[in-house]
């Protein structure tokens, strides 16, 4: 049974990839081909806050289950590419 704070951390790996496909997909569309501004500003805010409590899990794997600098610093940069965060996952499910 994974400790809380990997399922925490796996939750929002996974929360902040659909973050990025529903802006990506559906709110910049939206933006750019109907001049809908709002769900670019909504769904981007939701998906900035899911990378940010990403990163503080990350943090908080490293402080409590002992993590390297190297796997807590793959998993900050894994965030920056899309579906990184899922790609990390994968790797600490090992």
């Amino acid at each position: 049974m994974p400790h809380p704070t990997i399922k925490r951390l796996r939750w929002l790996g996974y929360a902040e990839a659909i973050s990025w496909l529903l802006l990506l997909f559906i709110a910049m569309p939206l933006k750019y081909i109907w001049g809908q501004l709002l769900p670019v500003k909504y769904v981007g805010w939701i998906h900035g806050i899911l990378f940010i409590l990403y990163c503080i899990h990350l943090l908080l794997a490293k402080l409590l289950l002992k993590w390297s600098w190297g796997k807590m610093i793959t998993g900050g940069i894994a965030a920056f590419f899309p579906f990184g965060t899922l790609w990390f996952d994968k790797r600490i499910e090992r």
